[in-house]
């Protein structure tokens, strides 16, 4: 067998190089950031220096963040490739934290008009830009975590170590993604989930490319090259659904796709990732059954790849030093909503409103989307091998799919913000509504069941979700009483703390909202009816008295809510300007009124499937005891009937 190892290791990492060297410069000069500013300009060095850092920054991360999560997907610690590959993320995020800093002192350079000085006066206003100005903040907690990993990934030695340092760089993404747009913008939420998405698949495709390259040179294994186009294939379909909905928000119209030097570097960025989309899935397709006989074809799968990347990667940072044609904040004389939201007030709800009404997040659109698509694969699996699946637990599972996807990007995403009403039932949805309906539909089951088992000691999508049901802490988090306190406590925690103002007036901190209560809900939800594997469940009588109790938490709850007089978050909900619809008092009182009664619906669903597995429950220890008896020739029933007999002799024995 030919071996991979023949390859010039130099010769890729210049294709990578040259590939981002080309699409900076032909970026900056169609988008026109190559030209000198008429408003101040900053130099040739910082004008080219500073998106030649941000390149070299998003390379090395997106190498360390794909590499670690190639490595806890596709690899196990008894590969070969296991610690390549964590060396290529250590290596990576050095270079990573290095770009990161040179990157972050000359944007403070160009945003400040200061000159590079060794004196105190120069290093304390860096540091102010660093720990008060939001852009230096978010700078610096992707430099901190790239730091943290490029010592980290030298420790590591098992796959869940593998997995924490996976999740640090990823959440490293998001300072990034909220600093590159104008949190005062109409369009702050989804461009930053579209940001935010397009670095994670660019860091799953590219980095898991990278990775790939090391791993099969030390460990020719086929699965590893299929495990990676699964990978991809998620990389790719992030960056192109994240890439149109940021086109969408900064372009603006079609014209401007033609006209304007940003769009120019867009449709180039975007023919680019098309074609390596395209050339990606021919190779795999073609080549991947014949690696086995001919190994140097390895190079064939991934040459081209690691130039159109550095083209796409490099038109990437050229598109962020330019000016896109749709502004970013709001133009005109403001209204109070437009000054706290960025966006002007909805019109007055009505008859059709719950029914016509869309604000898409494109967080949720996917993960609603991946939802339902994975479950009715798994669906699909398990029939064509002549298993049997439940046709209701399907129909539960995507009608709980489809409401969480209207909560999130229908009527409640549009007015959630000004009526607190609206927020309450969006609320009880979210985590009553939704589990109730997702719940039977035994997601890890069918998992379990449809997905084959690895026979090496990597761990996939399969093994990390049984891995992490089993785990302590789950079984913490999921028993029937941490559960429901759980869900009960959650009420008092978010809206009588500043939790609330947070998770209302940050993008992030609705995102984690939305997060919070789907997950308490379902925990509650599966400790009462769940099917999948967990902790030890109570008693069908004790869940009924445990549902009974919580509810009426909820119940005090919406109770205190509606008799209060006192208006939460007045500067927000009570300074929105509204000139339709209840005063918010009044509105935060209908709230409360929601938060009281809406858990009767839920209530009575979970009572009857309660009291339906109860039902059956005793129906089915009946046969078995039936099957029992048939066994042992009616031995049970002679038996009691022997002893009935004792009984009635007892009695009639005179008593002395």
């Amino acid at each position: 067998m030919t071996t991979i190892r023949t390859v010039n290791w130099v010769a890729v990492s210049c294709l990578l190089i040259v590939g981002t060297a080309a699409g900076l410069i032909v970026g900056m000069v169609t988008g026109g950031a190559a030209v000198p500013s008429e408003l101040g300009d900053t130099g040739d060095f910082l004008r080219w220096g500073t998106p030649s850092f941000r390149s070299i920054n998003n390379v090395a991360q997106a190498i360390a963040i794909g590499s670690l999560v190639f490595t806890a997907f596709a690899l196990g610690t008894k590969s070969k490739a296991f610690t390549k590959t964590l060396s290529v993320a250590a290596v990576a995020s050095a270079i990573w934290a290095l770009a990161g800093t040179a990157y972050l002192l000359s944007t403070f350079l160009m945003v400040t008009g200061s000159e590079l000085s060794l004196d105190a006066s120069f290093a304390d206003q860096l540091f102010i830009f660093v720990t008060d100005i939001q852009l230096g903040q978010m700078l610096g907690l992707n430099i901190l975590a790239a730091f943290v990993l490029s010592i980290t990934t030298l420790l590591v030695r098992s796959l869940f170590s593998v997995a924490v340092c996976a999740a640090i760089g990823l959440a490293s993404l998001v300072p990034v993604a909220l600093s590159g747009h104008a949190a005062g913008s109409a369009s702050h939420a989804m461009a930053v989930n579209s940001l935010g998405l397009h670095l994670v698949g660019i860091s799953i495709w590219v980095g898991g490319l990278v990775a790939i390259v090391f791993a099969y040179r030390a460990d020719q294994t086929i699965n590893i090259v299929k495990r990676f186009s699964s990978l991809a294939l998620i990389g790719f379909a992030l960056v192109i659904a994240s890439g149109f909905a940021s086109a969408q928000i900064r372009i603006g119209t079609i014209e401007n796709l033609f006209t304007t030097g940003y769009g120019q570097v867009v449709l180039l960025k975007t023919i680019a990732f098309i074609i390596l989309g395209i050339i990606g899935a021919l190779h795999r397709r073609k080549l991947i059954g014949e690696l086995q006989e001919n190994a140097k074809k390895f190079w064939n799968l991934v040459a081209v790849e690691f130039v159109i990347f550095g083209v796409a990667i490099g038109l990437g940072s050229a598109l962020a030093r330019t000016a896109n044609p749709v502004s970013d904040f709001p133009i005109g004389d403001l209204t109070p909503a437009e000054i706290l939201t960025g966006a002007k007030l909805p019109p007055e709800p009505g008859m059709w409103t719950w029914a016509t009404t869309f604000k898409p997040d494109l967080l949720w659109l996917l993960i609603t989307g991946a939802l339902a698509l994975f479950y009715l694969v798994g669906v699909w699996r398990l029939r064509q091998r002549g298993d049997s699946w439940s046709w209701s637990r399907t129909a539960s599972w995507l009608a709980g799919v489809a409401l969480l996807a209207y909560v999130t990007n229908g009527y409640f995403s549009a007015y959630e913000q000004y009526l607190f009403s609206v927020h309450m039932l969006a609320h009880m949805l979210l985590t009553m509504g939704v589990p109730v309906l997702l719940v039977p539909g035994a997601p890890v089951t069918l998992l379990a069941r449809a997905v084959a088992k690895r026979q090496d000691d990597s761990r996939g999508v399969r093994e990390w979700v049984l891995w992490a049901v089993q785990t302590k802490y789950a079984q913490f988090i999921s028993h029937p009483i941490v559960a429901a306190m759980l869900f009960a406590s959650s009420l008092v925690v978010f809206y009588f703390t500043p939790v609330f103002g947070w998770a209302t007036r940050e993008h992030i901190g609705h995102q984690w909202m939305i997060v919070h209560f789907v997950i308490t809900g379902y925990l509650f939800v599966q400790a009462l009816i769940g099917i999948d594997p967990g902790p030890s469940r109570f008693a069908y009588p004790q869940r009924l008295m445990l549902l009974i109790g919580t509810l009426a938490f909820h119940a005090f709850f919406g109770l205190a809510i509606m008799s209060s007089n006192t208006l939460l978050l007045a500067d927000w909900f009570g300074a929105m300007g509204r000139t339709w619809g209840q005063d918010p008092l009044s509105d935060q009182q209908t709230g409360g009124a929601i938060a009281w009664g809406i858990g009767e619906l839920p209530t009575a669903a979970i009572t009857i499937i309660v009291a339906m597995q109860w039902a059956r429950s005793d129906a089915r220890d009946a046969k078995r005891l039936d099957r029992a008896s048939d066994r042992s020739g009616n031995e049970d029933l002679a038996e009691y009937n022997r002893m009935l007999d004792a009984l009635a002799k007892r009695k009639e024995e005179p008593r002395n």
